[in-house]
């Protein structure tokens, strides 16, 4: 029996992400977490989606207006290292693809830490 996903999930996997091999997900906390062969490099969640950034990446995710995903604490808001992906990158599936490979790289670069 298949794993039971949302309507967002589907749409991004079967149009958005239909051109970029090796992406899997798993759910997570309610939402899921993204994988392009193995790498964690986005998640969704409550319908929207979030790739990872670093001091790097960063910039480019501020510059579209985009904003981290951000949950509540046990005392106060936490700020993720997540951002998310702006409509302008979501609907190019030759920049999407590039903004996967980034946020990919600044997972590992993360992880090297």
């Amino acid at each position: 029996m298949a794993a039971k996903t949302s309507p967002y999930l589907d749409f991004l996997l079967r149009e958005a992400f239909s051109e970029i091999c090796g992406i899997t997900y798993r759910r997570m906390f309610g939402g899921y977490g993204l994988y392009k062969n193995g790498i964690f490099f986005g998640i969704i969640a409550y319908d929207t989606l979030y790739f990872k950034v670093d001091e790097k990446t960063k910039p480019s995710y501020v510059e579209l207006g985009s904003v981290p995903f951000v949950y509540e604490g046990k005392s106060k808001p936490v700020e993720m290292s997540y951002w998310e992906v702006p409509d302008s990158v979501l609907s190019d599936s030759s920049l999407l693809s590039k903004w996967v490979q980034e946020a990919c790289k600044a997972y590992v670069r993360a992880k090297k830490k």
